[in-house]
């Protein structure tokens, strides 16, 4: 039975931030982010460029409910 202590390291370190495998040879990083291959960089910069435009449209929303308050209520 083998225990993981805090102390001893992570495996973190060693895999991949998006779909957690190990790394080979090559590591490619995205905003500091660790990652294993190209294909999980683009799928990186995409989730990160989809999170931004959601953003964008919660802002919209917010100043449309702010312009016409009785809209909202």
């Amino acid at each position: 039975m083998s225990y993981h202590f805090e102390g001893q390291g992570s495996d973190k370190a060693t895999r991949c931030a998006m779909c957690d495998r190990k790394f080979g040879l090559v590591r490619h990083y995205s905003w500091r982010t660790p990652l294993c291959s190209r294909k999980c960089v683009d799928h990186f910069k995409a989730r990160r460029q989809s999170d931004g435009s959601w953003m964008g449209w919660l802002q919209i929303a917010f100043d449309q409910s702010s312009e016409n308050p009785a809209r909202a209520s």
